[in-house]
């Protein structure tokens, strides 16, 4: 299957074609299409993960149910035969990887969420200290649970790496208001999510969310709890002071960590054997959230 930029065979505007993701609009709504791509450190990869973009999908609508009363979110249907008659047209391409949302204001503010000192927040403490301007305990250890999971933001890029920011400044941008309401409602996100999930034997070490607004209304959109947007780790095999195993796209980072590439354009193609290792973690973290098996 074409898991690239699909081409409509009836009038649909393609509205944004991400890195991962391309949308479609009609009328007040998008469809988001979930590509097979896989980005890392900011370059999309040349290689595929065939069926990531149906897993990811299917993710995010479990999320979106499971969250729905705790806060609003863009999701219409995922059921092909409700979509207008331009969307139905894109095929079969767009079955079980794709969402009908409602269109909104997006607000450009990365929502990120953390539970456990790792990735960039594990690399800035230990240089300073501090995680995007909160000073912590000195002593913490690598992927060392924190007291309290902390809120730190980052300004959206359209190309290149996301800018870690303060509280303080995204109150500049977004005003104090929807400031205190994106953090708080954020952290309740993760604190729930990650309750659930550690029922089913998993660490939510950290996350990420987008909202955007309709009116006055601010709802969660994009994807949510996904391997792609979050770091899961096996509770039985969690051990502070070191790297985790990890049910997410760590393990194509970590890849690319071990061969000679310096982060500069061609990146690299992926083995068939880290694709497939990337594919049965997907799939299995899936199945652990879900309790059922994707439809691909």
């Amino acid at each position: 299957m074409n898991s690239q930029v699909l081409t409509p065979i009836a009038p649909a505007a393609l509205y944004k074609s991400g890195k991962v993701r391309d949308i479609y609009e009609s009328g007040d709504a998008l469809l988001l299409v979930a590509s097979d791509r896989i980005s890392a450190y900011d370059f999309v990869l040349p290689s595929l993960i065939p069926g990531k973009g149906k897993i990811l999908n299917q993710l995010s609508k479990f999320w979106f149910c499971f969250l729905e009363g705790l806060i609003e979110n863009h999701f219409i249907t995922e059921n092909v035969e409700k979509y207008p008659p331009a969307l139905k047209a894109l095929g079969d391409s767009i079955q079980h990887r794709s969402m009908l949302v409602k269109k909104t204001q997006v607000l450009p503010i990365e929502c990120v969420v953390r539970g456990y000192l790792s990735g960039s927040a594990w690399v800035e403490y230990s240089i300073n200290g501090t995680v995007c301007g909160f000073r912590l305990p000195s002593g913490l250890q690598e992927s060392g649970k924190l007291a309290e999971p902390i809120f730190t933001p980052a300004i959206k890029a359209e190309s290149g790496h996301d800018e870690n920011i303060s509280f303080e400044k995204m109150k500049e941008i977004l005003g104090e208001k929807i400031s205190l309401f994106l953090r708080d409602k954020s952290i309740a996100i993760f604190k729930k999510a990650g309750e659930f999930l550690k029922n089913k034997g998993i660490l939510l070490a950290d996350t990420k969310f987008e909202f955007g607004q309709i009116g006055d209304k601010v709802i969660l959109i994009d994807e949510a709890l996904t391997p792609d947007s979050s770091r899961f780790w096996p509770a039985d095999q969690y051990q502070e002071g070191r790297a985790q195993q990890s049910y997410d796209k760590q393990f194509v980072r970590d890849y690319l960590n071990s061969i000679p590439w310096n982060r500069i354009p061609p990146p690299p193609t992926l083995p068939e054997e880290v694709i497939r290792k990337t594919l049965e973690k997907y799939l299995e973290i899936y199945e652990i959230i879900v309790g059922q098996k994707v439809v691909l």
